[in-house]
C-alpha cells in the first residue's frame, strides 16, 4: 500500500510550494488507495507559532485535502525519540561529542584556512577517555566515512553521494538533549509507515543523511521523488511579490479552491495538453514519475484564466454563498440570476465579481471626470431626459430586452446614434464608461432605480 505524507514546520505560512507538494502526495495517495498522512513538525520551540499551524490546517479544509488518521505532532514524540537515541548509543551507532563551539569554531577557521571542506573531524568518534567537565555533549551519528550514497529518486533517477564529500558524523541530538531534523524525519516516515516520499528538491541535500539513519536503525528506506523547485517569469526563486505567499490570501484574493490545486498540479506535471482537471481526473491520472526534471514556471495570467474557468462553470447558488465573503448579499435578491449569469462572464476572481455586483447595485457617488467630458457633451440631457419620459411611460419593463427597445425608440425619434444615448447613459448608471450592457443594467437595477440614477446625472451636470 502507497502511504504518503505531507510534513510542514508550523514556523510561518504554508506557502504554494508546500501545497504543491502536499497535493502531489494526497493525489499518489488516493490514485493507489494508499494513505495520506499529516505531520507537523513542530519540534523547534522557539520558531513555532500556534497560528501558522492553525492556518495549515484551515487551508487543508478550505482546499479539501483530507488526512487519513489523526494528525501527528512531533512535539508529542519526545519519548519515541529519546528510545532511539539510546538504541543507538548502547549499539555503539552513535556517540556523545563534547567538543565545545570553541573548539568547533576553531576546527572550521583551520579547515577554511586551509581551502578543506569544513566538517567535524571525529575527534570524540572512538573516545573512552574522561569527559572533560563542564561541557553538556551533544550525539553524532557514526556516519560511514567512505563509499558511496544513493538516492533512488523517481524524479532525478539516482542520485550518487561520496560519503567523504557530504558526510561527516552529524548531530542527532543537540546538547539540551532535543534530537535534529534529519534524526526525526527518518524515525517518523519509518513509524508511520511512510513508503514514498514526495517534496522539494530543496531537501535533496537531507536526504543521504537521513537514509544513514534509516541503516542505522534497521528501517527500510522509502522512495523518494524530488520536485524542482517553482520559479517566477525571470527563472529566479519565487517571492511573495511572485505569488509565494500565504496559500490562504489566495482565498482572500477571491481563488477557488479546485482552479488553484488545478493551476498547482500543472505546475511541474502533464497530461498531454490537457488544461482543465477534476479532482476526479488529477487522482486518476497523477504520477510522481511523470513529474518534469526541469523546475516549473509560476504564470498568474495562467492562475487567472483557470479560475475564471471554474467561476463561469460554478453554480449560481454556490456563488452566492462565496460572495458573502466579499460583502456581498444577493440571496433575497429578486434579479440574482441575470446578475451573476452575466457578470460571472466577465470576472477572473470573486472579489473582481464582487466588484463588478456592487459597481451595479451601488448607486454611484462620483462620476468619472474623463468619461463626463466624453458623454456629456452636444444635446446629452436632452437625450437622457427624452429617455427618462421614455422609460417612465413604458408598459412592460422586466427583461433586459424591454429596456434596450426604449433605447431604440429614443435613438429612431431623435434620429442619433447609439453611442449618444449609451454613453451618457451608462455614465449616469455606473459612473463610468465600462460595464456589461446597459439592458442588463437596467433590468437588474429596475425601472425605479434607473430613473432616479438618471435624474441624479441630469441635474449633476446642470450644476457643472
Amino acid at each position: 500500500m502507497v502511504v504518503t505524507r505531507f510534513a510542514p514546520s508550523p514556523t510561518g505560512y504554508l506557502h504554494i510550494g508546500g501545497l504543491r507538494t502536499a497535493l502531489f502526495s494526497y493525489l499518489w495517495a488516493r490514485k493507489n488507495n494508499g494513505k495520506f498522512v499529516l505531520r507537523i513538525e513542530d519540534t523547534d520551540k522557539k520558531r513555532n507559532s500556534e497560528e501558522a499551524t492553525e492556518a495549515i490546517l484551515k487551508a487543508f479544509e478550505w482546499l479539501g485535502l483530507e488526512a487519513d488518521g489523526e494528525i501527528t505532532y512531533q512535539s508529542k514524540r519526545d519519548a519515541i525519540y529519546a528510545k532511539y537515541l539510546q538504541q543507538l548509543l548502547d549499539e555503539g551507532k552513535a556517540y556523545k561529542c563534547y567538543m565545545s563551539r570553541e573548539e568547533l569554531d576553531a576546527l572550521r577557521e583551520q579547515q577554511m584556512a586551509n581551502k578543506e571542506r569544513t566538517k567535524y573531524d571525529g575527534k570524540y568518534r572512538d573516545f573512552d577517555g574522561t569527559p572533560p567537565e563542564g561541557v553538556e555533549p551533544v550525539i553524532r551519528i557514526k556516519a560511514p566515512l567512505t563509499g558511496e550514497i544513493v538516492v533512488h529518486d523517481g524524479v532525478k533517477g539516482d542520485v550518487v553521494f561520496q560519503a567523504e564529500d557530504i558526510l561527516d558524523d552529524f548531530v542527532i541530538a543537540r546538547a539540551d538533549g532535543s534530537p535534529t531534523y534529519n534524526f526525526v524525519v527518518a524515525i517518523d516516515d519509518a513509524l508511520m509507515g511512510i513508503n514514498e516520499v514526495i517534496r522539494g528538491d530543496d531537501h535533496l541535500s537531507n536526504t543521504p543523511k537521513q537514509i544513514v539513519v534509516y541503516e542505522a536503525l534497521g528501517f527500510n528506506v522509502p522512495t523518494f521523488y524530488h520536485v524542482p523547485m517553482i520559479h517566477n517569469q525571470q527563472g529566479k526563486k519565487l517571492s511573495k511579490r511572485d505569488g509565494a505567499t500565504d496559500v490562504m490570501a489566495y482565498k482572500e484574493m477571491g481563488y477557488l479552491p479546485e482552479a488553484l490545486l488545478n493551476f498547482l498540479v500543472r505546475l511541474g506535471w502533464s497530461h498531454g495538453d490537457q488544461e482543465i482537471f477534476s479532482m476526479d481526473e488529477m487522482k486518476g491520472l497523477f504520477n510522481p514519475k511523470d513529474i518534469n526534471k526541469s523546475a516549473s514556471i509560476y504564470n498568474t495570467e495562467k492562475l487567472d484564466w483557470l479560475n475564471a474557468h471554474y467561476i463561469k462553470n460554478s453554480s449560481n447558488e454556490r456563488l452566492t454563498e462565496l460572495l458573502t465573503e466579499f460583502g456581498v448579499v444577493l440571496s433575497s435578491h429578486d434579479k440574482r440570476e441575470i446578475i451573476l449569469d452575466t457578470l460571472k462572464e466577465r470576472a477572473k476572481t470573486l472579489k473582481e465579481l464582487a466588484e463588478l455586483i456592487n459597481e451595479i447595485i451601488i448607486t454611484p457617488t462620483a462620476y468619472d471626470e474623463k468619461a463626463v467630458k466624453k458623454a456629456f457633451k452636444g444635446n446629452a440631457i436632452e437625450v437622457l431626459e427624452t429617455f427618462a419620459n421614455r422609460l417612465e411611460a413604458a408598459q412592460e419593463l422586466h427583461l433586459p430586452n424591454d429596456y434596450h427597445h426604449v433605447m431604440e425608440k429614443v435613438v429612431t425619434e431623435m434620429e442619433i446614434g447609439f453611442g449618444k444615448i449609451g454613453n451618457p447613459l451608462r455614465v449616469a448608471l455606473l459612473g463610468k464608461m465600462s460595464g456589461p450592457g446597459l439592458d442588463v443594467v437596467m433590468s437588474i437595477l429596475g425601472r425605479d432605480e434607473t430613473l432616479a440614477r438618471v435624474a441624479k446625472a441630469i441635474l449633476s451636470n446642470i450644476e457643472e
